[in-house]
């Protein structure tokens, strides 16, 4: 591993592969780099998704996180740029607990229909830790500079 990954740290994963995505690769990082991993269909039939639909795509795959981790669902940035396919509900959350098999939320947010076939790398999961906070009620919070400035209150020049 080059000097530039030498602060990743790595985890090991249980993977369930199920009977229709046995001849599909397990994810994978495509280079050193990268921070996700691609999700494939596995499908025994082509799905069409139209304009404006959505649906859940199989991965044939349930995964045992430790706890303390999230695998996030997020869109492959080629799909979403070139059809319009996007994870309707970005970033999706894989929980410690879920043992189910994955399955990938796409839209087509595109103008024509796209074909969702077997083997086609549909998503990306990135790894991630995760706190889980105690929320505690008070009075009031403090004051900040922005305070209450919600949508667009921060303008939109520099």
């Amino acid at each position: 591993m080059d000097n530039a990954n030498s602060q990743i740290t790595a985890v090991t994963i249980p993977v369930e592969k199920m009977s229709h995505a046995k001849d599909l690769p397990l994810p994978d990082y495509q280079t050193n780099g990268a921070a996700g991993m691609d999700l494939c269909a596995a499908l025994g039939d082509d799905i069409v998704i139209a304009p404006g639909d959505f649906t859940a795509i199989p991965t044939g795959l349930a995964i045992a996180l430790p706890a303390g981790l999230e695998a996030q669902i997020r869109p492959r940035s080629g799909l979403a740029f070139k059809h319009g396919i996007t994870v309707l509900n970005s970033p999706g959350t894989i929980d410690s607990d879920y043992r189910g098999e994955i399955k990938i939320a796409l839209i087509n947010h595109g103008k024509s229909p796209v074909t969702i076939s077997h083997g086609m790398r549909i998503a990306q999961m990135v790894i991630a830790q995760t706190i889980q906070a105690q929320l505690q009620p008070v009075d009031q919070l403090d004051e900040t500079e922005r305070g209450a400035g919600g949508f667009g209150s921060t303008g939109i020049s520099t």
